[in-house]
């Protein structure tokens, strides 16, 4: 699934302006079908301006493509929108999406195809089932049903407008913070339990958790909810399909180009996993075609199993506490540096998971995932190495018993430590030091020098934009 997050560094070729806009995420679109090889491209109506023609324009603008290879069959389109529950202000989006799903469809019928190009939507923030039930249901009465209505003279809305199809959707739930991720297979089940579907597709989320409760907390909790939701699987008889939020960076997911098998390895269960924007454009595209064949290609398998739960989570948890507590030293520094992150794409502000808990005990203010991670790695401080200082010996066998890649993804994120970023945070220096002792790896020299003049420019407040970007290609991505 090709998504629209912005953590690239490198201007795809076809953009027209940068940051991305609108007309740019259509060619994009096109392009992720016709020549990555993508499947699925996600539609992001959430914390973002975006195009609500996009069926109709990709149609007109590529006819012949999508009659040979119509949405709906061959390519997918699927929407992630704002979820009312937690996003109030832009809840009626959510609204307007649903309307214009059977536009859509008659869209594709001007080609003759007879595929709903849009049947699914992604919610965000799910904590509840009911949440999921209040859409589709939704859908059902209000549009999908919709032509059923009669006007007094005893027309029906159907004879007036036409045909609202498809007549159902399917709902796709995306878990976002701990609690919700680790109760995802419970949620499910409690949806599910009268529903006959053929299949249900389920997300979790990799960025927000880790930027809410660190790498390890993240990794641990996903790791829970997959072999839950694989019983859940078995229970109900038919297949739960999930989808694995990741990006580049090893914070948010390590999967690039030249890392496939490593996510295979580590979630054999999940059906799908993004493709987000540093994946497909700033590595070579000979490599990015032959990795997304590799992903298309491998069949899904059973999770990985979990030998202590109990243990497992309460690690998880002890990981998050300390996360947590060092975050509050390094959130001035984010906040500082965030600012020269250039963006990427076209995006409204998106206050994320720690907007929505100003009375949690941290109260902390952060920027997204993607230029949180920027800003650290810039600095020669990868956002991985915190949360593990409070771990035992026995705690780092159990996580590298529960997570294979434990010391290749460390690894890889040490590569890019500046031990010169201590001293922009001597309270953690200590505990960032035992980090560093935990996982081989090799220091990219070249990283450590750009970030070392970023610290000697940031120390003088003088601008470091040019850098961070330099420093960005060096690791293939943004953040």
């Amino acid at each position: 699934m090709s998504t629209q997050h912005p953590d690239n560094v490198t201007t795809p070729f076809f953009a027209t302006s940068q940051p991305l806009g609108g007309e740019d995420e259509i060619t994009e679109a096109y392009y992720v079908f016709s020549h990555l090889g993508c499947r699925e491209q996600m539609w992001d109506f959430e914390g973002k301006e975006v195009d609500e023609f996009v069926v109709r324009k990709l149609l007109s603008r590529y006819p012949q493509f999508f009659a040979e290879h119509p949405l709906g069959r061959d390519f997918f389109l699927t929407v992630r929108v704002p979820n009312p529950s937690v996003e109030k202000t832009e809840g009626k989006i959510l609204l307007e999406v649903l309307e214009s799903i059977p536009r859509s469809f008659d869209a594709s019928r001007a080609l003759r195809i007879d595929f709903p190009p849009i049947f699914e939507l992604i919610l965000p923030m799910t904590r509840s089932a009911a949440e999921i039930e209040r859409v589709r249901y939704y859908y059902e009465r209000f549009v999908g049903n919709k032509g059923d209505f009669s006007f007094p003279d005893g027309t029906t809305v159907r004879e007036w407008i036409g045909d609202f199809e498809p007549r159902a959707i399917e709902v796709i739930p995306l878990f976002e913070d701990m609690e919700s991720i680790l109760s995802a297979a419970d949620i499910l089940a409690q949806y599910l339990a009268d529903k006959d579907f053929d299949y249900q597709r389920v997300f979790l989320a990799r960025s927000d958790p880790a930027l809410n409760y660190g790498h390890l907390a993240a990794i641990l909790s996903l790791k829970v909810a997959l072999a839950r939701l694989d019983a859940l699987e078995e229970r109900w008889g038919r297949p739960i399909l999930p989808i694995l939020g990741v990006g580049s960076c090893p914070f948010r997911g390590n999967l690039k180009p030249t890392n496939i098998e490593n996510c295979l390895r580590g979630y054999p269960s999940v059906q799908t996993f993004t493709i987000q924007s540093a994946f497909k454009y700033d590595h070579p595209v000979e490599i990015v075609v032959q990795a997304i064949a590799r992903l298309n290609e491998t069949q899904r398998g059973r999770a990985l199993p979990v030998p202590d739960e109990p243990a497992v989570v309460s690690l998880a948890r002890k990981a998050a506490a300390a996360y947590q507590r060092q975050l509050a030293v390094v959130a001035p520094l984010v906040q500082a540096v965030a600012p020269s992150i250039p963006p990427r794409r076209q995006r409204k502000l998106h206050i994320g998971l720690f907007g929505y808990s100003r009375e949690s005990a941290s109260g902390l203010r952060l920027p997204r995932a993607i230029t949180f991670c920027a800003a650290l790695y810039s600095l020669g401080l990868p956002p991985e190495l915190l949360g593990y200082s409070a771990l035992t010996p026995a705690d780092i066998s159990l996580a590298r018993e529960v997570y294979p890649d434990f010391d290749e993804d460390l690894g890889t994120a040490l590569a890019y430590f500046n031990p010169e970023s201590l001293t922009l945070v001597p309270d953690l220096a200590e505990e960032i030091s035992y980090v560093v002792e935990i996982a081989p790896h090799e220091v990219n020299e070249e990283h450590r020098a750009l970030t070392t003049e970023i610290i000697k420019r940031v120390k003088e407040g003088s601008d470091i934009q040019s850098l961070i970007v330099q420093a960005a290609w060096v690791r293939r991505f943004l953040g």
